[in-house]
């Protein structure tokens, strides 16, 4: 049994999004090759600025079929415990004083996490999930 799609793009917004499909089909991408065209595209329709309708749906749908083909070809591995330690210390604005003084965790421990020598322990991963106000599974990744 066939679907009818009932959200046809129609008028310029088609004939945008037609003519890009031509130039460079909407579909999986299999090599290197294919997946460096795409970026080509993609950046020649970011530079381009202001966007039609069109341009932005097949846009879209481009920079999915991209994110396909990094997911697999070029996986992003988990921060390290000191990455994410530094990224929340940043984004908060607080210092290892503070957030010795704010979670009671040992200046020694925050430095030895935030040189890469120690790990996060269970009991820090609860304190700086509370204290950063973020889920446990965020700094739990390398467990």
């Amino acid at each position: 049994m066939s679907t009818k799609t009932t959200s046809l793009p129609k008028g310029k917004v088609r004939d945008d999004y037609l003519h890009l499909i031509l130039d460079f089909p909407l579909t999986s991408l299999k090599s290197e090759k294919q997946f460096n065209e795409a970026q080509k595209v993609i950046d020649k329709l970011i530079v381009k600025g202001k966007l039609s309708s069109g341009e932005e749906m097949y846009l879209d749908a481009l920079s999915d079929l991209i994110a396909a083909y990094e997911d697999v070809h070029y996986p992003i591995g988990p921060a390290s415990d000191a990455a994410m330690l530094r990224h929340l210390m940043e984004a908060k604005g607080v210092t290892q004083a503070d957030l010795h003084r704010d979670t009671q965790l040992a200046k020694s421990t925050i430095s030895e996490v935030l040189a890469g020598k120690k790990p996060f322990s269970r009991q820090m991963i609860r304190k700086l999930a509370k204290y950063f106000k973020v889920d446990v599974s965020v700094l739990a990744a390398n467990l």
